[in-house]
C-alpha cells in the first residue's frame, strides 16, 4: 500500500465493532464507494465538504477499542475528523432498555461492539435510499453502481480497484434521462434524486437539526416519505429511534423476532417496537444481528418468538429491468 496521506489513531472509550458500525454504509457486494479488503479493512469514499477522500478503517478485533485509519485526498482531513462519530461516539444510549424482551437482551449481549454511527453526508445517504424505494433490493444496488461508475469520480489515494467518489449534486441534476433508463432507474425515481440535489445544500444543514425536525423537512420534498427519510437519517445521522415503516419485510421479521407472528403490519410493528420508543431503530438492528438463534425460555413462560426472518411462504419479488421496457 502506498505511503498514507494523514492517519489517525482512535482509542475508543467503548468497545466498537468496526465491521458492523460502518458496515451499513455499504450497498450491496460491489458497491463502488465500499469495500472490504484481504486484511479486514474497510475502504469508504466520500464527498466531503472538502472535497473528495478515501479512507481505509482497519479494527484492531471485532470488539475492542482501538482504531486505525488512514485518509488521502482534499478531504482526508475531514473524513479522519469524522471517523470517531461514524463509529458511534455522539450514540447516546440512555434510555435503552434491551431486558425488556429477551431477544433484544441476548443479541445486545453476543453484540458488544455495537455502536450506531453517523456518516455526516446526507445526500450519499439519501440517493441510493431512494434508489431503493418500492423495487428488490438487488434491482437498487444494480443501479447504484452503474450510475457510480459511470459518474463518479476516481478516488484520491490506494483505493481498490473499481471504487468511486459520490458525485456533485450538479451532476445528479444533469443526468440525462436515457441514462437513468440504461441504469434501471424509472421517471419517479430519478425525479426525486434531481429533485434533493436541487437542494443539497440546504439538506445537509439538516443534521444539524433534533431528528424529529430533520425529519419533517426532509419528508417535503416530494418523493421523499417516511421510509425512504428514516433510512437515510439513520446512517447520515445516527437517529436511534428511525424506524423504516413500510418496508416490506421488517415488520414481518420484527413481529416474527418479538411476538413469533409470521406476517405483521406496520402498526403491529410499532406496537411492538413501543417499550423500545426513542431507540427503535437500535431495537430492529439487534433483531436484525440476532442470526436465528431463539433464546431459551421454558415451558409456559409467555408467548412464542424467534429470531432472524420469518419462515417464507410465497414467491420472492422479481427483479425487474427497466432498461428492456
Amino acid at each position: 500500500m502506498a505511503e498514507p496521506g494523514l492517519e489517525l489513531d482512535w482509542r475508543a472509550p467503548f468497545a466498537v465493532d468496526v465491521r458492523v458500525t460502518l458496515g451499513v454504509q455499504g450497498r450491496g457486494k460491489g458497491d463502488p464507494t465500499y469495500r472490504v479488503d484481504e486484511a479486514g479493512a474497510i475502504w469508504r469514499t466520500s464527498l466531503t465538504p472538502d472535497g473528495p477522500a478515501t479512507i481505509r478503517v482497519l479494527p484492531s478485533a471485532p470488539a475492542a477499542t482501538r482504531v486505525r485509519a488512514w485518509a488521502w485526498g482534499p478531504g482526508a482531513g475531514w473524513l479522519l475528523d469524522a471517523l470517531p462519530a461514524a463509529l458511534g461516539l455522539h450514540d447516546d444510549v440512555s434510555g435503552f432498555d434491551p431486558s425488556v424482551h429477551p431477544l433484544i437482551r441476548e443479541s445486545a449481549r453476543s453484540n458488544p461492539g455495537f455502536r450506531l454511527g453517523r456518516s455526516g453526508r446526507l445526500m450519499e445517504a439519501l440517493v441510493p435510499a431512494i434508489l431503493e424505494q418500492k423495487v428488490v433490493i438487488l434491482e437498487a444496488h444494480r443501479a447504484w453502481r452503474i450510475l457510480l461508475s459511470k459518474f463518479g469520480t476516481e478516488p484520491p489515494g490506494p483505493a481498490p480497484r473499481g471504487m468511486r467518489v459520490f458525485p456533485d449534486p450538479a451532476v445528479w441534476r444533469r443526468i440525462p434521462s436515457w441514462e437513468w433508463h440504461r441504469a434501471g432507474v424509472e421517471g419517479v425515481r430519478a425525479e426525486t434524486i434531481i429533485r434533493a440535489a436541487s437542494v443539497a445544500g440546504s439538506l445537509e444543514r439538516l443534521l444539524a437539526l433534533s431528528h424529529e425536525d430533520a425529519d419533517r423537512k426532509l419528508r417535503t420534498i416530494p418523493g421523499i416519505g417516511v421510509w425512504t427519510s428514516a433510512e437515510a437519517r439513520q446512517r447520515a445521522a445516527g437517529d436511534p429511534d428511525a424506524v423504516s415503516v413500510g418496508d416490506y419485510h421488517l415488520k414481518n421479521v420484527v413481529g416474527w423476532a418479538l411476538a413469533g407472528k409470521d406476517r405483521s403490519s406496520d402498526e403491529e410493528m410499532l406496537a411492538l417496537l413501543e417499550p423500545f420508543k426513542g431507540h427503535r431503530h437500535r431495537a430492529t438492528r439487534l433483531i436484525g444481528m440476532s442470526h436465528g438463534t431463539r433464546p431459551a425460555r421454558s415451558a409456559g413462560s409467555g408467548p412464542r418468538y424467534g429470531a432472524g426472518a420469518p419462515p417464507r411462504r410465497g414467491p420472492r419479488m422479481s427483479v425487474r429491468d427497466y432498461r428492456k421496457f
